[in-house]
C-alpha cells in the first residue's frame, strides 16, 4: 500500500470518527444551568472543547486504521469471508 493510500484512508477514519466523537459529553446551556443569548439556538452547545475533540478523534482513528491495517496486512477478514451472504447454485 503506497503512501498516498494509507493517507487518504486514514482521512476517511478520521472524519467518520469526528462524527462519532462529536456529540460525546456536549451539553446545552439550560442543561449547564448558563445564560442563552439572545437568538442561539435551543440546541447549541454550551461547554464545547475543540481540542478534546480532536484528540479523541486522532486516538479513534489512530485505533481503527491500525486495525484495518493489520487486517490488510494478515488477511484476517478477506472476500472470501462473506461468500455465505451470496447463494449458490443448488
Amino acid at each position: 500500500m503506497n503512501w498516498f493510500s494509507i493517507f487518504a484512508i486514514y482521512a476517511l477514519f478520521w472524519v467518520l470518527s469526528a462524527f462519532v466523537i462529536l456529540p460525546i459529553g456536549v451539553r446545552t446551556h439550560e442543561e449547564l444551568g448558563m445564560e442563552k443569548t439572545v437568538g442561539q439556538a435551543d440546541s447549541a452547545p454550551g461547554n464545547f472543547r475543540p481540542l478534546r475533540v480532536i484528540a479523541y478523534t486522532t486516538l479513534l482513528s489512530a485505533i481503527l486504521f491500525g486495525l484495518f491495517y493489520a487486517n490488510y496486512t494478515y488477511g484476517w477478514i478477506d472476500r472470501t469471508s462473506f461468500d455465505f451472504l451470496v447463494k449458490g447454485p443448488e
